[in-house]
């Protein structure tokens, strides 16, 4: 178990709650990246990949946890591109 790679988890974890936030509140997409979450994703994956085949610790939790914070922003990122979609078909008629 690493402290850097421990320190570099938190960090992480505690920047996505005020995306997700922001997501959530202004149901805008602009200014995401829906590519660099997926990359982001693949990261946590090849995080998660790694502690279960060479080194499982407590800090796969951790990769598991930002894992999960990702792919809530990148869920509504969806939701508020079809939020999107459907105010401008109804602002067209």
């Amino acid at each position: 178990m690493s402290i850097f790679e421990i320190v570099m988890l938190l960090c992480f974890a505690s920047a996505w709650p005020f995306s997700i936030y922001k997501s959530y509140t202004s149901k805008q997409i602009a200014g995401k990246s829906l590519l660099f979450m997926y990359v982001v994703e693949l990261g946590y994956v090849a995080g998660l990949l790694h502690k279960y085949f060479y080194n499982m610790d407590g800090v796969f939790y951790l990769y598991l946890f930002n894992f999960c914070l990702v792919l809530i922003d990148i869920c509504l990122y969806y939701r508020n591109s079809l939020i999107i979609k459907k105010t401008s078909l109804t602002n067209k008629c």
